[in-house]
Order: structure tokens, then sequence, then C-alpha cells
């Protein structure tokens, strides 16, 4: 069944990657890695709350692009509010937990004017 849906999606089954036209809204390996290495706080970090905010801004980055072609995709709209509403926790979390670490990813992703 897997099979059918991929070919009816157009997805290559050997590399497992969407034709040009059909990209996925997720990030890439290599972006997100890059993400990860810029924002992290210690060598072997990936989960550290900058590391989050960062790879959920690029997320929702993406899915703003997504809305300027697909207006009427409201499944996704809720995702991207989902997407939101989880940086502002996590925001809140390091606002109350270190405030220079929280000015700090602000400035850097230019998420306050």
């Amino acid at each position: 069944m897997a099979q059918s849906r991929a070919r009816r999606s157009g997805a290559d089954l050997s590399t497992g990657r969407q034709p040009k036209g059909l990209q996925s809204n997720m990030i890439l390996g290599e972006k997100k890695a890059h993400l990860i290495q810029k924002y992290r706080t210690h060598e072997t970090d990936t989960g550290s709350p900058e590391v989050q905010v960062a790879l959920i801004t690029e997320r929702i980055a993406e899915l703003a692009e997504h809305f300027k072609t697909h207006v009427k995709d409201h499944h996704s709209r809720r995702g991207l509010l989902k997407l939101v509403g989880q940086r502002r926790r996590l925001l809140d979390y390091l606002k109350i937990t270190n405030v220079d670490r929280y000015r700090k990813i602000v400035s850097q992703l230019n998420l306050r004017k």
C-alpha cells in the first residue's frame, strides 16, 4: 500500500525524494545541521531551547512561503499556529530561566522589532 501511495504522490521509492515540483515543507538535513551548529550552546547540543527555537522559526518561515501560493490550505495553517505557540512557549521558558540567552536568540533570529 505504501508503494502505491508513493507512486501516486510522485515520490521516488529508491531515494525517497520528491520530484522538483513537489518539495516537502520539512527542513532538509544539511540546512538543519547548519542551524543546529549555528545555535548550539556546546559541542554535542542538539536540543537546547535555542536550537529548537531556531528550527521552529525556519519551519515557520517555510510555511509562510507555502501560504503565499496555497492561500486556502487551512489544515497546514493549523500546523503553523501550533508551531508559533510552541516557539512562544520555548521563548517564555528561556525568558524565565535565563534572560541573557533569551535576548541573544531573539536578536539573532530578528523575532522582535
